[in-house]
């Protein structure tokens, strides 16, 4: 269940990552594809396309009109991809208590990772942060979902 927790951390600070974290997984047989729609991850073009929208979810982030996580659209976001990644990560018989893990992790993170975001913005700038965030978001989330895929096993 350490999977899901951590992979509901990640999905607080950005919404995608869990997504293209497990399509990654999944398309390198890290994880199995047993929930629906998984099977689509296996295609490369559909593991591509949700990396593609964690990226541009992660430079979007960088624009000064970005809206805070917590507004209620981002917060759905979250919510849906936290319990998707948190269930595909859980054990077989555990998947739903996975997937509401995961949620509860992702919404309560979304709050304190803004107030984190927004002491560092204050320090050091809402672009320097971003970066450093994700580079911590991203980086998690793989190393979450495909463990043996950070430490160079293949």
């Amino acid at each position: 269940m350490w999977r899901s927790i951590l992979i509901g951390l990640v999905a607080g600070q950005r919404g995608l990552t869990p997504l293209a974290a497990v399509a990654i997984a999944t398309h390198r047989k890290k994880i199995s594809a047993e929930l629906p729609l998984q099977k689509l991850m296996l295609n490369p073009v559909i593991t591509t396309g949700t990396v593609a929208f964690a990226a541009a979810e992660m430079a979007g982030d960088k624009m000064k009109t970005a809206p805070d996580r917590t507004v209620p659209i981002g917060l759905a976001v979250r919510s849906v991809t936290a319990g998707y990644a948190g269930a595909a990560l859980a054990p077989r018989d555990k998947r739903v208590i996975g997937a509401a893990i995961a949620v509860g992790t992702a919404l309560a993170s979304s709050y304190v990772g803004l107030a984190a975001r927004k002491w560092g913005m204050r320090r050091y700038g809402q672009t320097a942060t971003g970066f450093v965030e994700d580079a911590i978001v991203f980086g998690s989330g793989l190393s979450i979902a495909s463990p043996s895929l950070v430490a160079g096993r293949r």
